[in-house]
């Protein structure tokens, strides 16, 4: 081995190492954040993942409401007139006989 390949060497460890290193501290970040958010999540403190999806479907469950509602109220208004209607017919009847 010669001096020239040891400092090569040497070179080529020293850069895996840095790259390493900085793989590990980007790793550590990563693990970090994921624990703190489950930490988070788990205490109650924060929101759920998936509160937009909840206020999107309140929201859609809400207009549904308000369209069932209008429409019963159809079906009512429907069901008063007809129940009028067969009173008139069922009185005009008994005036007949």
């Amino acid at each position: 081995m010669s001096r020239a390949s040891l400092q090569s060497d040497l070179a080529n460890a020293q850069a895996r190492n840095a790259r390493l290193a900085s793989r590990m501290q980007q790793l550590e970040r990563r693990l970090s954040e994921a624990l703190g958010e489950q930490i988070w999540r788990d205490s109650g403190l924060g929101a759920a993942a998936d509160v937009e999806e909840l206020l999107r479907k309140i929201t859609r469950l809400e207009q549904h409401t308000v369209e069932l509602t209008a429409r019963l109220e159809e079906r009512e208004a429907e069901l008063a007139s007809a129940r009028a209607a067969n009173r008139e017919l069922t009185k005009a009847l008994n005036q007949r006989a």
